[in-house]
């Protein structure tokens, strides 16, 4: 049985921080509210993210599986596993979603995903059209196209006015990853 009558689409898009943390903070909110999350992360290969650990702890209400390898991909020149992986992804992806277990679908990096070319908007468009009616989905990631903003009911924009990185700090353990 399902928590929401109405699923909408979100999408996180922006050059900022704060796309991933705020899916993440739904899935806290949602879950402290009795639904249930199920979180994809395209190319995301490692292993040492905080959420990775912190969301163990809100189990089995929350899920999360993460695709991809350790390393960058390079733009117009992906490796054959990061196609690989990412298509995973999106299989996974569409099980959870069609499943009926889960009350929202997070899949983090997806955009970022389309703009390297491991998955072809087309393919996620068509994803997107298979959606449940009760089923929230939330993409995230830089670059979202003007067709996947179309499509999306919400749509918010990171902007970064300032960052600690200009002025030489690194990404912080607990803060940045």
């Amino acid at each position: 049985m399902t928590n929401l009558s109405q699923g909408l689409i979100q999408v996180y898009t922006g050059n900022s921080k704060g796309k991933t943390t705020a899916a993440l903070g739904l899935a806290v909110r949602a879950v402290g509210h009795g639904f249930k999350v199920y979180i994809i992360q395209f190319m995301k290969g490692r292993t040492d993210y905080g959420e990775l650990n912190s969301l163990k702890k809100l189990a089995p209400e929350c899920r999360l599986e993460h695709f991809g390898r350790q390393g960058w991909v390079i733009k117009g020149q992906p490796a054959a596993e990061d196609i690989q992986e990412a298509e995973r992804a999106l299989t996974r992806a569409r099980e959870v979603m069609l499943s009926g277990a889960w009350d929202i679908v997070i899949l983090d990096e997806i955009l970022n995903a389309i703009w390297f070319e491991l998955v072809s908007e087309e393919n996620v468009l068509t994803f997107l059209d298979l959606k449940p009616p009760q089923v929230e989905l939330v993409l995230t990631g830089r670059n979202a196209t003007d067709r996947i903003k179309e499509k999306a009911d919400y749509v918010t924009e990171m902007v970064q006015l300032k960052h600690p990185y200009e002025q030489g700090i690194d990404a912080r353990k607990g803060i940045e990853y």
